[in-house]
């Protein structure tokens, strides 16, 4: 399994996609049982992570429409997540930055990760092809 080779991640899209919903899953119930403070920002991530494995486990991921989907959540998320990580740098540029005492729920590094995750889900949607399980006569 060469890491940085993208048919490696291609190849393996249900693992992928699998994860990502438990992220999401995991990121809720964390939240559900009150282990972590609200945040509209994390709630966004955490659902588009969520949904972008969902489209991503799909049959029909290969579709315009689900790649669309996958398109327009994904923005979306990315977009709350670039706001939520632009207002750590803020805080860096003001020299006023500091991590949360518990760097497993600091909103930098969270927001951060979010965009990567979303990105690569992204990418992996649009990747998707459709699988030819109909034989060519010859």
């Amino acid at each position: 399994m060469a890491i940085f080779d993208l048919n490696t991640y291609s190849n393996n899209t249900r693992l992928i996609a699998c994860v990502a919903i438990f992220i999401s899953i995991t990121a809720w119930a964390v939240e559900l049982m009150g282990a972590v403070y609200v945040c509209p920002y994390c709630r966004v991530q955490r659902s588009v992570i969520g949904i972008l494995g969902i489209i991503l486990l799909m049959p029909y991921a290969h579709h315009w429409i689900a790649k669309y989907t996958a398109l327009v959540v994904g923005f979306f998320g990315a977009v709350v997540a670039s706001n939520q990580h632009f207002m750590g740098w803020k805080k860096i540029s003001a020299g006023t930055f500091s991590f949360n005492s518990n760097l497993a729920i600091d909103p930098f590094l969270l927001s951060g990760f979010a965009l990567f995750i979303i990105t690569g889900l992204v990418a992996l949607v649009l990747r998707k092809n459709q699988v030819n399980t109909i034989p060519k006569l010859s």
